[in-house]
């Protein structure tokens, strides 16, 4: 994707790469879109790397992606749209989705209080992009119906390797033997 700049059309959230501290680019802001994987924008905004998500990208004047699920059953979290969430979800530097990759170990949902427990690793415990992976995970699982809270552990036991990735994922990346 060949750089460009663009102009803020109204506040957008991003998060900051790679610690994914979240923050405001203020409408009317010029930004450098610099990259676009899995729905997800990076942009440059004031000499600082940023993330948008996808759902996001009509204050950039981008096409955003929609998150759409079935109508709630009440007040139940269905843990089919969680992963569903999930797998709109790409890693920043492998065109390849954090369920597909093998990234995500498991889900919990505590129905009492409405939290989703999400339990994922990295592909490589000091992997910089860490945080922002988290980020997107909690934010994107908080867009399904009737989540009210999403916490992520990271867990590096057992540690990731290609074999956890789908086939599909392999064939993607060149890494099926």
């Amino acid at each position: 994707m060949e750089r460009r700049m663009v102009v803020a059309e109204r506040e957008c959230p991003a998060r900051m790469v790679p610690a994914g501290t979240k923050t405001t680019i203020p409408a009317g802001s010029f930004v450098t879109l610099s990259q676009a994987l899995g729905g997800n924008y990076t942009v440059i905004y004031q000499g600082n790397m940023l993330r948008v998500d996808g759902t996001d990208a009509s204050a950039l004047g981008l096409q955003a992606e929609e998150l759409t699920f079935p109508a709630a059953d009440g007040e139940n979290i269905r843990e089919e749209d969680i992963w569903a969430a999930l797998r709109t979800i790409y890693d920043p530097e492998i065109p390849v989705n954090l369920v597909d990759l093998g990234l995500i170990y498991g889900v919990s949902i505590n129905a009492n209080d409405k939290t989703v427990q999400v339990n994922m690793t990295l592909t490589a415990p000091a992997c910089g992009m860490g945080p922002v992976l988290v980020s997107d995970v909690k934010y994107r699982v908080a867009k399904v119906p009737n989540v009210h809270n999403v916490n992520v552990e990271l867990v590096f036991d057992p540690p990731w390797s290609r074999d956890m990735m789908s086939e599909e994922a392999q064939l993607e990346t060149g890494l099926f033997f």
